[in-house]
């Protein structure tokens, strides 16, 4: 019993430094395996038996690591979510020194847009499977996982919220929020189905060109949001 007891202390030692090398690798498994399923399937339907077959371990390694299925996806969105809003908000800071309230607002826009566009292309944090996943499960409408995702961007989306209402004087903050919804769905459509913009365009552009895609998204939004403020004359009386 007394050599029981001595596994089960390094047991719990080992996750609460994150474990060594090999436990590393099959907690990275599990996550990769889970992100690949639940942005195919939706959350809902996948299960902890199916995320250990998908990662080739036993179904008590994927509980070894994790509680339940809930909590698996918590580290996904923790690990994925934690650089993009970090460097986000880095944009962020940096936009918000320029004076002048058009060009603010573009730099706002991009600083939203260009960390997810930069993370499509990075597998470490979540890739374009996450955001194919972030769309899934979006429209899936699971209420726990929608707590998860609002968890992750809420705070950070407030900010920018508050950042582009600074821009619009007279604006309502409601339209801006309207508007941020829109820009999220052209976020998600933009990156989960880039070939779509190849096919209609009969090759003459393509939607892998982040640069010109982030461009089109800042230009359409932009000029969404100036058409909020209230005219010169309808300003003068409201002040």
């Amino acid at each position: 019993m007394a050599q029981q007891t001595s596994h089960d202390e390094i047991r719990v030692s080992e996750r609460s430094r994150g474990g060594g090398p090999r436990q590393r690798d099959r907690a990275d498994q599990i996550v990769d395996a889970a992100m690949k399923l639940f942005s195919e399937q939706g959350y809902g339907a996948v299960s902890l038996r199916e995320i250990a077959r998908e990662s080739g371990v036993a179904v008590s390694t994927v509980a070894y690591h994790h509680v339940d299925k809930l909590s698996l996806l918590g580290e996904i969105y923790e690990r994925c979510t934690r650089p993009m809003n970090a460097r986000r908000l880095e944009l962020l800071g940096e936009a918000q020194r320029i004076d002048e309230a058009s060009a603010r607002l573009t730099a706002i826009l991009r600083a939203y847009l260009l960390p997810a566009f930069t993370s499509s292309d990075d597998t470490i944090h979540g890739g374009a499977r996450f955001t194919r996943m972030r769309a899934v499960l979006s429209a899936e409408g699971d209420p726990e996982a929608r707590r998860i995702i609002a968890e992750a961007f809420d705070a950070t989306t407030r900010q920018f919220i508050d950042a582009i209402c600074a821009c619009l004087p007279g604006a309502s903050r409601e339209a801006v929020v309207w508007q941020c919804q829109f820009l999220l769905g052209a976020l998600y459509y933009t990156l989960i189905n880039p070939d779509r913009i190849d096919r209609l365009s009969d090759g003459r552009t393509s939607g892998a060109d982040h640069e010109t895609a982030i461009g089109m998204i800042v230009r359409s939004t932009h000029a969404s949001l100036m058409a909020l403020m209230p005219p010169p004359e309808e300003a003068v009386l409201q002040g």
